[in-house]
């Protein structure tokens, strides 16, 4: 995505690619809550990843070879689940070296949405399955279900709110050298990781946990070592104060239309500087990690108040994983950026 201050104002696209995002959004949090989708903060998020990806609309023929390319890199991790069972070492070791592979792949020049969901499948399917089969479906099933709705709701904003015309088409995405990329998908790698094991104790309470480690690892990918404690804990402590605000502004108005209405205000929020229409010193990286924490934080949140559970106390419990998961993030970016230390220098003898 393009987010270059100096470009013409009848061609600068920032301002319809924000209300694109913010839209988008919050209609597909309204639809798949409206609609009673099974996880439906997947609608959301995966609606940020598209809007942020994609600058033009997908075609009929490419929103089904999406949907299909989901169902396939999803459904990977069922059959990884006998393994999980019986052999969990031999399971645990092939899904870390599957979790390296699919970021390389994306760090090599491959499509970051099939990375992302090979991710997703090798994580979330297999540690549902080991609970409960039906589950692994299920969470197969919400997916695919969430990427329709965002991908439908993707043409309907494009449609709404097209490209200006001359807008440039974005250059593609630097390939990393092949040793590069094999040490930045290590360390994706192991930023998931420790959130798929914990989510083996407990599946289905511990699946945003997985959720916010894939969106960390994504982030990982791109943020340096220097800065790594400032974006990742700085953008996830943002997205649970927001989460907090929209939580306390939701409830003086408990309805599916104020929902919707103040997601496209927290939506207009973060997408005017994730596109630079009001900069920042944060990357791009940094408020769309922040959104997406809020949704995923928020959708919890509104499924335990409709599950009558206590939604300050499993709040709380939430962010402290998520702070968790951020932390150790931040620190293997800082263990495998760490600068080599020089071999010494041989002392010049000193003539007598």
């Amino acid at each position: 995505m393009s987010t270059e201050a100096a470009i013409p104002a009848r061609c600068d696209p920032r301002g319809q690619r924000a209300l694109r995002l913010a839209i988008g959004t919050a209609l597909c949090l309204a639809i798949s809550f409206g609609l009673e989708l099974p996880i439906p903060m997947v609608a959301p998020v995966l609606a940020v990843f598209l809007f942020a990806t994609f600058n033009r609309p997908l075609s009929f023929k490419a929103g089904l070879g999406l949907t299909l390319v989901v169902m396939f890199t999803t459904g990977s991790g069922l059959m990884l689940i006998p393994l999980l069972r019986h052999y969990p070492f031999s399971g645990v070791l092939m899904i870390s070296v599957g979790l390296f592979l699919a970021f390389r792949y994306g760090l090599r020049g491959g499509n970051n949405l099939l990375s992302t969901f090979l991710v997703v499948g090798l994580t979330m399917i297999s540690a549902a399955g080991t609970a409960d089969f039906g589950l692994a479906v299920m969470v197969i099933g919400a997916l695919v279900k969430g990427l329709l709705v965002a991908v439908w709701v993707l043409t309907v904003c494009h449609w709404l709110f097209p490209e200006p015309a001359g807008t440039h088409v974005p250059p593609a995405a630097t390939v990393l050298p092949h040793n590069e990329a094999s040490r930045m998908a290590l360390r994706a790698a192991l930023v998931v990781l420790p959130a798929f094991l914990l989510a083996l104790s407990d599946p289905a309470g511990y699946l945003p946990i997985i959720m916010k480690s894939v969106s960390l690892g994504r982030q990982s990918c791109t943020a340096a070592a220097r800065g790594a404690a400032r974006e990742l804990l700085g953008s996830t402590l943002l997205g649970g104060a927001l989460a907090i605000v929209f939580w306390c502004a939701l409830s003086l108005f408990v309805n599916l239309w104020m929902f919707f209405l103040w997601m496209l205000l927290f939506g207009l929020l973060a997408a005017r500087k994730l596109y630079r229409l009001s900069p920042t010193r944060h990357p791009p990286s940094f408020w769309l990690n922040t959104l997406v924490t809020l949704i995923i934080l928020l959708g919890q949140s509104v499924q335990d108040s409709a599950a009558g559970k206590d939604v300050y106390t499993a709040f709380a419990v939430r962010m402290a994983l998520f702070l968790a998961v951020t932390l150790y993030a931040c620190l293997m970016l800082q263990l495998l950026d760490s600068p080599r230390r020089a071999p010494p220098q041989p002392r010049a003898l000193k003539s007598p």
